[in-house]
């Protein structure tokens, strides 16, 4: 097992980070790129879990367990697509930065934003003094078009 501690030249006290690997071929150089790779991946799974609740549910069957976590993760990703293509809005980050005076550095919305904004949406819609009735044949055929398309760009 190779060890690398880390930490910040003006750090005079212990390590800021480590960094484990099995690689004992791996350079310092090496095992740091991939510990920066990985980490948008971990932020991923760190939400998920965090946020959705992703790898918290009790299944009581197999098949559940096998779906619970791939479901979260779909929710996950729905959502980021969600409010990439509709729910982004450029004063996002200010009105968030505005809300939470201590995020000075914030630049883009964070996945918290992202769903609280999607609930707002939600919320919104039920309350809309207009029936949208039901879907049509139409935007049923669109809608499975759509995730049919997406499907086929994740494979």
């Amino acid at each position: 097992m190779k060890v690398l501690l880390l930490r910040e030249d003006a750090t005079d006290t212990g390590y800021d980070l480590a960094l484990i690997s099995t690689d004992l071929t791996a350079s310092a150089g090496q095992l740091v790129a991939r510990y920066a790779a990985r980490w948008s991946i971990e932020v991923t799974f760190g939400e998920a879990r965090g946020i959705l609740g992703v790898g918290q549910a009790h299944h009581r069957t197999r098949r559940a367990v096998q779906r619970g976590v791939p479901f979260g993760l779909y929710c996950y990703t729905i959502t980021v697509v969600w409010y990439a293509l509709h729910g982004h809005h450029p004063q996002d980050t200010a009105e968030r930065r505005a809300r939470a005076p201590w995020y000075l550095t914030k630049t883009h919305p964070a996945f918290s934003d992202m769903t609280a904004k999607l609930r707002r949406t939600i919320i919104a819609a039920r309350f809309m003094p207009t029936d949208a009735g039901h879907p049509t044949d139409t935007e049923i055929r669109v809608v499975q078009e759509a995730w049919a398309s997406a499907s086929a760009h994740m494979a």
